[in-house]
């Protein structure tokens, strides 16, 4: 198998575009990071934020988590899963655990502190996290809405390792 298309600068330009082509922009996430963050650095600007979406979107691990979420929440729509995975995922069922599970993959590659920003913006799901998270829409985004906030997470704990003096 050629694996020579697999490069990093090919693949955050694809994971970038998996997440615009199921309505996330690198903005809306910038916003949830301020959420988080906000309250802690009051000089923190969306710039910052975005800079360090973009950082968390270049990890491998997330682009990995990303992809595969994405295509789950897909091939859902499409029907195209075997009973009964297929109504857990249709449903977002509560005790389906695996799209948190794979967002951890996300968050562990910053610390601890991503666990608790990311367990405090699933709870809480303000901003995009809110719109992914309605149910009965033509699109599934069992995994995406915990891919998203993990992301946010990712990029609110670098801000706070960054500027922990």
């Amino acid at each position: 198998m050629d694996r020579s298309w697999v490069k990093n600068d090919q693949t955050t330009a694809a994971a970038r575009e998996w997440l615009r082509g199921r309505g996330v922009t690198m903005e809306e996430i910038s916003e949830l990071v301020m959420y988080l963050q906000g309250n802690y650095f009051p000089d923190l600007t969306m710039e910052e934020c975005l800079e360090s979406v973009e950082k968390v979107l270049d990890k491998r691990e997330v682009q990995n988590a990303i992809f595969t979420g994405i295509q789950l929440d897909q091939l859902a729509e499409e029907g195209k899963l075997q009973s009964p995975l297929r109504e857990m995922i249709e449903s977002d069922e509560g005790l389906y655990g695996c799209d948190e599970i794979l967002a951890l993959s996300i968050v562990n590659v910053y610390g601890s502190i991503g666990l608790t920003n990311y367990g405090y913006i699933d709870k809480m799901k303000p901003g995009v996290l809110e719109r992914l998270n309605r149910k009965g829409g033509p699109q599934i985004h069992t995994f995406l809405d915990d891919i998203v906030g993990a992301i946010a997470a990712a990029a609110s704990s670098r801000i706070a390792h960054s500027r922990h003096s």
